[in-house]
């Protein structure tokens, strides 16, 4: 099967409605699982384009306990930034990371095989809409969860944060 192919079924497989009713589930877990097995270079959703997913940690909203969330991200070469989208699927609440960064934007993420510190900022206005024209053209099964949702999907951009060995003379 070619890569494009691939990437085209998946898309018409995640952008139906019984795939976001078995996906939050199932491939969280074997996100997880496979991320750990391949060092961080891999995970399922995103075995059709490398380098589209991380995991993220973020500090609890409610809890301040440690969350880990396996996501799909856009990656932004030009400015060394990530795009979250907060989809959930298309269902009518926003996902719990969003809070967890809405309160502590400060998380770390494992990406392509790295540990990396980043700091979050939810996008709004113009920023946000120039982001979403981007996201839905990169993976357009985001604009068949807002078509099921009446709450305007969040959307965050990690920017790294220096690693500590800069930060000392």
């Amino acid at each position: 099967m070619t890569d494009n192919l691939a990437i085209r079924l998946a898309q018409r497989v995640m952008a139906t409605r019984a795939f976001a009713t078995l996906a939050p589930h199932v491939i969280p877990h074997l996100d997880r699982a496979l991320h750990r097995l391949t060092g961080g270079r891999k995970m399922l959703l995103t075995l059709p384009r490398p380098k589209v997913g991380l995991i993220l940690t973020t500090t609890g909203a409610k809890s301040g306990q440690l969350r880990t969330t396996p996501l799909v991200c856009v990656r932004e070469e030009h400015e060394g930034t990530w795009l979250l989208v907060g989809s959930n699927f298309g269902k009518p609440g926003h996902p719990a990371w969003t809070a967890n960064l809405r309160k502590h934007p400060d998380a770390s993420i494992s990406w392509a095989g790295r540990d990396i510190r980043v700091t979050a900022a939810q996008l709004v206005g113009q920023q946000r809409d120039q982001a979403w024209a981007d996201i839905v053209a990169f993976w357009p099964p985001y604009g068949a969860y807002q078509e099921r949702t009446e709450r305007e999907i969040r959307i965050f951009r990690l920017t790294p944060l220096p690693s500590p060995s800069a930060l000392t003379p």
